[in-house]
């Protein structure tokens, strides 16, 4: 075989292996771009050899590379590093953070109907104090000087309104 067509065929080759291990060696790009530069390489060689082999080579970086990051990234986003670098969660820690958002909201659902203090002057949002825990909390009404008691009217999500008593 002539040695244009081996040199062309060997670079992409390397081409499609760096890559295959860009995918799974965070390289920031590095390893993507040397395949493009590998790749680049490759198809000068293949048009060097002859115009036939040239054209082959452009298809498949054409073709084959778009192939092998789509593929990759399907992958990749199931491996333990793709995971942790796009936030996805596992199971497990899903069913924990489920489990934690309901306890924290069965909290603030308890808070209901209790009483306490207003710790900063609500105009209208403030901190108050509730058995012993401060939260930031809505004055349904007016202003509510610091130090005022208040009682919790309303819960809604993560905001807790409160209504100036006595």
């Amino acid at each position: 075989m002539e040695p244009m067509l081996l040199w062309g065929l060997g670079l992409l080759a390397a081409a499609v292996l760096l890559l295959l291990l860009d995918i799974f060696i965070p390289s920031g790009g590095m390893l993507a771009l040397t395949s493009l530069v590998t790749s680049i390489a490759g198809i000068v060689c293949l048009w060097r050899h002859s115009t036939t082999w040239g054209l082959i080579g452009v298809l498949m970086v054409v073709v084959i590379g778009p192939a092998i990051m789509i593929f990759g990234l399907n992958v990749w986003q199931h491996t333990p590093l793709g995971r942790k670098m796009i936030g996805a969660l596992s199971e497990e820690e899903q069913a924990a953070h489920a489990i934690a958002a309901e306890k924290e909201r069965a909290a603030r659902l308890a808070l209901l109907g209790q009483e306490g203090t207003a710790r900063t002057d609500l105009r209208p949002v403030g901190i108050v104090e509730i058995a012993g825990r401060r939260y930031d909390a809505l004055s349904e009404s007016s202003l509510i000087a610091a130090g005022a008691r208040v009682r919790v009217t309303v819960v809604e999500s993560n905001q807790i309104k409160v209504r100036a008593i006595g």
